[in-house]
């Protein structure tokens, strides 16, 4: 039976931190002083009467020794229980459990409650308990609230003033309203935690020198030189005075909590620091410094979780805001304001493409060096600039996942609204893999095969809409060089028209009439025109500029000495065909992925989930009768071994990422998709031959299978035709994990 963690934290709905922990008997005396302090139509409201025996008396049913199978949560702030849930399992149905909450008076209206409700639903659900009863009284608005906004479907029945509420609980394959809702919490309490870092009124920066050349004087004078507009405060023990300004001797000296700390300070002086921070109610800490030993990192997450500070770093390079005059960094140079969001772990790269968006005028809305990643993470990110009006679109340059499937679930949405990009190389992400790729590619992630490549394709998605398709049209005044992109383009998957050949030597008029003439063309998707200035052809980028072009347009300018530069600061002009073609046929693919249905995850009938987890409680390898056994329970029937297999189908379970599920068919390729797959998934993987159709609903149910068990962490399947010849399945102990929870790393 999966047990719940001793304490994680999360966001409430203003972006406050909260732990979220069992109860124990320990907490006697605050649960009852919570209670205590409740006002009299409080207490009315939870218990139905007004009773000073009440507290005492729900104070000892939350923190005694829980009873088999229920359970009892508390919502701390600041060392102060602030918020109880619980839930009990009936009698006489075991399956259903009874819920209850309080919340203390001075934290309503702020996302306690239905925090807690998600944390129960979590732990209920792995506990197999299938559906939560309530009882609240009609008056009880709060509460209905909460029970309403909760993303749950609600029953309700009207019993002599009181409201009794049964709602299900979602499994596999349900209606995704829940978790949808749940998302949508997190993303707002996200944004609104980011506020503080993103969109700060205060700024104080801790260990700024007088000594130029220094990390913190540095970044004073670049958010001075910026033109930050908000409060500055400077904070060094050895100096009254730096670069000008009035300095402090401690964080515990601020004339306000800061809204934003960034520290630069040696290693061995970071959590005493970051405490003074977390005391003086400093909002969020930028942590540049390096060297923190895996005690010292603990310890800085562990003060700025008890306090409530969102933490960018250790090990950083800092952050920018170019539209707020914000430049917390150590750059050379400021970065241009702009559109696309960028966020790094590599700072020294990040500067590097920072420098190249704003050379080409495209910019930068928000840009966070995230280090060490303790808390602030690309996920926060994405789901910053889905909300921030500036940013449209987002670039990646991540070197490990901290969950995987809630960054896949989030930039699978982002992507919807914007092209996400990322670098996808074995020098990037450490021991690539292909959970990687297919985290990627099934998220509508955008892949470049390296960091100039990344710079290329994020010229042309800056600056040109999205190809409605991959029909491609090239025309070049150099013969071989419209071969080079033609066949480039073939490569990568285009569908290549042309390329169209001009007159030679080609006037700058007759070129613009062809390049326009192709893009009218209702069955091109992209233009590539390629040129060649020379003296006896007039302007030729000119009639690239002056063309009228309302598809997606790359220019190649064979006589460039940059790789990407933009003309008339609106079309990417590339240096080889190759880079042009590559960077259209990646948007192509990313337009497709954007274009295509999302599916859904489909209700199977026949699934016995009870009996099959019976199957696997023991670790090892099932014998025959135990895995055909295991299959029967999910409706996948086994035959006898009829011949040599055609098809294999692989489940990966992991850790981190989650199960994978792969086909391999003979020579064709080999697809990978995460669970739980939607119909849409199940084609996807079945696309390369058409007598692999009927593996379509197996899939589905394979899926299911590897979804609700994370115990099997490997599972493969020998077939021809549709028919199970063979199978392995491999069981390892688990624990269960809700990777949708809301909770902080």
């Amino acid at each position: 039976m999966a047990q719940p963690p001793t304490a994680v934290y999360a966001l409430l709905a203003d972006g406050t931190t909260v732990e979220i922990r069992l109860a124990v008997p320990a907490d006697f005396d605050a649960v009852k002083a919570m209670h205590e302090a409740m006002s009299p139509d409080n207490s009315y409201l939870r218990f139905f009467n007004v009773s000073r025996l009440s507290a005492e008396r729900e104070a000892r049913r939350i923190c005694r020794s829980p009873a088999p199978g229920s359970v009892a949560l508390l919502a701390v702030a600041d060392g102060e229980v602030v918020g109880v849930a619980s839930y009990i399992p009936l009698r006489e149905d075991p399956i259903t459990a009874e819920v209850a909450f309080a919340v203390a008076d001075h934290m309503h209206h702020r996302g306690i409650a239905t925090l807690l409700l998600e944390h129960l639903v979590s732990l209920a659900r792995s506990r197999q308990i299938s559906t939560f009863t309530a009882e609240t009284l009609t008056e009880n608005k709060a509460m209905l609230g909460v029970f309403a906004d909760a993303g749950l479907p609600v029953r309700r029945r009207y019993r002599e003033g009181v409201i009794e509420l049964t709602f299900p609980l979602p499994g596999p394959g349900d209606n995704d309203s829940y978790s949808d809702a749940v998302a949508e919490r997190e993303r707002s309490a996200d944004v609104a935690s980011l506020r503080r870092i993103f969109a700060p009124e205060s700024v104080a920066v801790i260990g700024a020198s007088r000594r130029r050349g220094t990390v913190g004087r540095a970044i004073l004078d670049n958010i001075r030189a910026a033109g930050y507009r908000g409060r500055l405060y400077v904070v060094n023990p050895c100096a009254a005075q730096v670069g000008g300004e009035p300095s402090l001797a401690s964080p515990l000296d601020l004339p306000e909590p800061a809204d934003l700390a960034v520290i630069a300070v040696p290693a061995a002086r970071v959590l005493e620091v970051a405490a003074q921070c977390g005391q003086r109610g400093v909002k969020s800490l930028v942590v540049i410094t390096s060297g923190l030993d895996t005690t010292q990192s603990a310890g800085l997450l562990a003060i700025c979780r008890g306090h409530g500070m969102r933490l960018v770093g250790p090990d950083c390079f800092g952050v920018s805001v170019p539209g707020l005059g914000l430049d917390a960094t150590f750059a050379a140079r400021p970065a241009r304001p702009g559109v696309t969001g960028l966020v790094m772990q590599s700072g020294g790269l990040g500067f590097a493409l920072v420098d190249h968006l704003s050379r080409l005028g495209i910019g930068i809305s928000s840009f966070a060096s995230v280090g060490d990643k303790l808390d602030v993470s690309g996920n926060d990110m994405l789901l910053w600039w889905e909300r921030d009006d500036q940013t449209r679109l987002a670039v990646l340059y991540l070197e490990s996942f901290g969950n995987p499937r809630k960054f896949a679930r989030t930039a699978r949405r982002v992507s919807c609204a914007m092209p996400v990009l990322t670098v996808l190389a074995d020098t990037v992400l450490a021991d690539r893999t292909p959970f990687q790729e297919a985290l990627f590619e099934q998220a509508g992630v955008i892949t470049a095969g390296g960091f100039g490549e990344l710079i290329e394709t994020t010229a042309l998605l800056a600056t040109q809409p999205v190809p409605a398709g991959r029909a491609v049209a090239i025309v070049s005044n150099v013969r071989s060089a419209g071969q080079l992109a033609a066949h480039a383009g073939t490569s990568a998957g285009l569908q290549v028209r042309g390329p169209a050949e001009t007159p030679a030597p080609v006037q700058a008029g007759a070129f613009r009439e062809i390049l326009e003439q192709l893009a009218a063309d209702d069955e091109v998707h992209a233009v590539v025109a390629i040129v060649l200035p020379t003296g006896a052809t007039g302007d030729l980028e000119a009639a690239i500029r002056e063309a009228t072009v309302a598809k997606p347009l790359a220019a190649v300018v064979l006589t460039q000495p940059e790789s990407v530069r933009l003309i008339d600061n609106r079309i990417p002009a590339y240096g080889s065909p190759e880079a042009a073609v590559r960077a259209v046929a990646r948007a192509a693919g990313y337009g497709a992925w954007r274009a295509a249905p999302r599916g859904q995850v489909p209700d199977l009938p026949g699934v016995r989930t009870a009996d099959a987890r019976a199957l696997v409680q023991a670790p090892g390898w099932l014998g025959p009768a135990q895995a055909a056994e295991l299959l029967a329970c999910y409706g996948i029937p086994m035959a006898g071994p009829p011949g040599t297999p055609r098809v294999v189908v692989r489940v990966a379970g992991d850790r981190v990422f989650g199960p994978l599920v792969r086909l391999e068919a003979g020579d064709s390729s080999r697809t990978a998709r995460f669970t739980p797959l939607t119909d849409v998934d199940a084609a996807y993987l079945t696309r390369s031959r058409p007598d692999l159709d009927v593996l379509h609903d197996l899939l589905l149910r394979v899926s299911r299978l590897a979804d609700d068990l994370p115990e099997v962490t490997e599972l493969e399947l020998d077939l021809r035709g549709a028919a199970v010849i063979s199978a392995r399945v491999k069981v390892e102990p688990s624990q269960p994990q809700d990777p949708y929870l809301r909770r902080l790393r």
